[in-house]
């Protein structure tokens, strides 16, 4: 952890919870707070800041609802520096698709256009122990539908790791908020264990066809298989 004493200067504006939550924010910008680190006390930021304790107290609750910190009550004092700002942006991602009334053919749509973009850059940046992590993920998927146990779980993770396999965070971002959206359908529909089989088939070729550079055969497999799952969805929605 840094030396924190200095870094965090007294402060003249009108709203000036927001100055020193942008202050503390560049921080961590810069490197000089890390995931991890704890803040002082808000005895002592209010101190460095030349600043009020409630002040501080709104700066660090705007902190925590923008995914930067964590604030635990009780125990040791001081929050801790804490990305959660993903999970804020899914939540956000997740609020404007319920609130537009997304449709399963606008989220299919989608999810096709960008997650043929996420394999052609996989089949590019792809490593080994990536593709293991993949089949490790199959072979989760495969155990539990041999259980009678649907794998929705292991399902949605497998296109979460296809975007962590293009090393570009921003498919990662995207294709984790689409995929929380997909998870909500599917936990209100309720797939049964032969589509949520069939689902582990096609990941399955997809994987082979990714792991064999295979970029147009993936993205055939990748377009079928979510149209399928629409229809499968759709034909249990009326049901």
């Amino acid at each position: 952890m840094n030396n924190q004493e200095n870094l965090f200067k007294p402060i003249k504006n009108s709203r000036i919870f927001e100055e020193v939550s942008s202050r503390i924010k560049e921080l961590i910008f810069e490197g000089f707070l890390k995931v991890g680190d704890r803040l002082p006390s808000e005895a002592e930021l209010a101190r460095q800041f030349n600043v009020g304790r409630q002040t501080i107290r709104e700066s660090l609750r705007l902190l925590e609802s923008s995914g930067f910190i964590s604030i635990h009550r009780g125990g040791a004092a001081g929050p801790i520096i804490k990305d959660t700002i993903l999970i804020r942006i899914k939540d956000l991602f997740y609020d404007a698709f319920r609130i537009k009334k997304v449709s399963l053919e606008e989220l299919t749509l989608a999810r096709l256009e960008i997650e043929k973009i996420v394999i052609g850059y996989a089949i590019d940046n792809i490593d080994e122990n990536e593709i293991e992590e993949l089949w490790k993920n199959i072979t989760a998927a495969k155990e539990k539908i041999e259980a009678n146990i649907i794998a929705t779980e292991e399902n949605i993770q497998f296109h979460k790791l296809l975007a962590k396999a293009t090393k570009n965070h921003v498919f990662v971002i995207v294709v984790e908020s689409m995929m929380a959206v997909v998870g909500d359908s599917l936990s209100r529909i309720g797939p049964d264990i032969e589509t949520s089989s069939n689902v582990v088939q096609f990941h399955e070729e997809i994987l082979k066809a990714i792991a064999g550079k295979k970029r147009d055969k993936a993205v055939n497999l990748l377009e079928k298989h979510l149209l399928e799952v629409k229809g499968r969805l759709q034909s249990l929605e009326t049901q």
